[in-house]
């Protein structure tokens, strides 16, 4: 978890429980739409798989990301409603039609609760629900871009300590993928990279996980005349990550959250 000292106008909680991180990146304008309203930084409740602590806390809207653990039926919703009543808030707003999350939010007594129709998750557009429920409720259209924001010092201190040139393109290659269908060959990136060769002089940096099939896909880059043009990303934190991504000049991204990054780093 992680938190910040905010003097807190309301006590307002999101709940987001999507699993994945690019899920927590597009529903950040509706939270902000939020914060901006009630004058307050806003708690949010996400699953761990999400990792929104590590790219969320230099977020000037959120207060506190709480994780939440693994739903063990009525008991797990018990102790999940004993934790948030300890924070003692009075608005929650529920990006999903669970009764579950609903019933959890009244055992932890929050008063007021916006969330999208009950049982009616059935071909529930992820953008256009919560566009709805922002509007419904607050009278607020949310038009904006999802925005990640990052510290310009460690973005610098990154440009630094890569040796990052001017003189040079940086290119994200996202390589990883989170399946086998969401994986690209290696021969596919080869052949973009050889493509490179008669323009200005590229540096690549390979965005990767530590599944066997990504390794096998950055091992076969690296054993390649790129070699020395490559810089592998497998042992960085999104932490660590995100002001390299912000650095680079071109994204080559198959998975969703890379591509969120890139275009919505601020």
């Amino acid at each position: 978890m992680i938190s910040k000292v905010y003097k807190l106008h309301v006590k307002i909680l999101v709940i987001q429980n999507k699993m994945g991180i690019g899920d927590t990146v597009i529903y950040l304008p509706f939270i902000k739409a939020i914060s901006k309203k009630f004058n307050c930084q806003v708690s949010l409740l996400v699953k761990a798989s999400s990792k929104a602590d590590e790219f969320l806390n230099k977020t000037n809207y959120i207060d506190q990301v709480i994780y939440q653990k693994k739903n063990d039926g009525i008991l797990g919703s018990i102790k999940l409603a004993g934790e948030l009543g300890k924070y003692k808030f009075e608005k929650v707003f529920i990006f999903n039609s669970s009764i579950r999350f609903n019933l959890v939010s009244r055992l932890a007594g929050i008063k007021k609760i916006y969330q999208y129709p009950l049982f009616k998750k059935k071909r529930q557009h992820i953008i256009r629900a919560a566009k709805k429920l922002i509007k419904d409720n607050l009278s607020i259209d949310v038009n904006e871009n999802p925005e990640i924001q990052i510290s310009e010092n460690l973005i610098k201190e990154t440009y630094d300590k890569l040796n990052i040139k001017e003189d040079e393109i940086n290119i994200l290659l996202a390589i990883g993928g989170s399946g086998p269908t969401k994986r690209i060959p290696s021969k596919t990136f080869l052949e973009f990279m050889k493509k490179t060769k008669n323009m200005k002089k590229c540096r690549f940096f390979l965005a990767t996980g530590k599944e066997e099939d990504e390794q096998k896909i950055l091992n076969e880059i690296l054993d390649t005349e790129f070699k020395d043009q490559c810089v592998a990303l497998d042992n960085h934190s999104i932490y660590e990550t995100l002001p390299i991504i912000k650095n680079c000049n071109i994204a080559i991204c198959k998975i969703q959250v890379f591509h969120i990054y890139h275009q919505h780093l601020v």
